[in-house]
């Protein structure tokens, strides 16, 4: 919490008698201000897990990708779309198409988490798709575990939060489809602790469910690795739904 010394140091002058001073311009002094101390992330995988509301799939009556807004909507609003953030965040090596500022990636490697095998990026109609973006819940089962009940702004979020993307191997993704723990994980053990973690940190970021299979399945994973970290949005606070807080 911000607490401002200015009104303090004014009304210590006036207590004491200096009443008659001239005093300064309060816009030509300094920011005396003490910043406020940033939030700590709370608790672990395991624990927000623990805390998630465990319920059956809803139907999936309903659903289309338009659900969830515009498609790789440029959400944090810094002039770059989320795949090409995305892309730029997970690649290595990474070139980008000239006169785009940095935005549009033309190539890259990827050192993919779901297999560990490195693949090449090649921005073209036959190549592009080696890498794709995963959502990490994906849309179809987050509209069946509580996202037809938000909002088409805090759906268009949740689609486009890099905390919910990753680029990753292309078949690899085809394979997960629309699956959540308890029917696909990585077939890289070494990731499956991230992995799970990342989803648990969106559907409780997002407010949704999860099914009594889903979370047997994620808590066995974290069995393994304890204290496993939550990680959070780096989307700005303001953006993000109550849940988030």
């Amino acid at each position: 919490m911000r607490r401002p010394l200015i009104p303090i140091l004014l009304s210590v002058l006036l207590l004491s008698g200096c009443a008659g001073l001239e005093l300064p311009d309060l816009h030509d002094l300094p920011d005396l201000t003490v910043p406020a101390a940033p939030a700590a992330p709370v608790g672990d995988a395991a624990s927000a897990l623990a805390a998630l509301p465990v319920k059956g799939r809803a139907p999936k009556t309903g659903y289309e990708r338009e659900q969830f807004g515009q498609r790789w909507a440029d959400v944090d609003r810094d002039g770059c779309d989320q795949r090409n953030q995305v892309l730029a965040r997970d690649l290595t090596s990474v070139e980008y198409r000239p006169g785009t500022r940095d935005c549009v990636v033309l190539s890259g490697a990827l050192l993919d988490p779901y297999t560990g095998d490195g693949v090449p990026f090649l921005r073209g109609e036959r190549t592009s798709a080696d890498v794709q973006i995963d959502h990490v819940v994906a849309l179809s089962n987050a509209w069946q575990t509580g996202a037809q009940q938000l909002d088409e702004d805090t759906r268009e979020l949740l689609a486009n939060d890099p905390l919910n993307l990753l680029a990753v191997d292309g078949p690899t993704n085809a394979s997960k489809g629309d699956g959540d723990a308890a029917t696909w994980l990585p077939p890289s053990r070494g990731y499956r602790c991230a992995y799970v973690a990342r989803q648990v940190a969106v559907k409780a970021t997002y407010g949704l469910w999860v099914t009594a299979a889903e979370a047997d399945a994620i808590a066995r994973v974290l069995d393994g690795c304890p204290g496993e970290p939550l990680p959070v949005s780096t989307l700005p606070l303001s953006t993000l739904p109550v849940a988030a807080g």
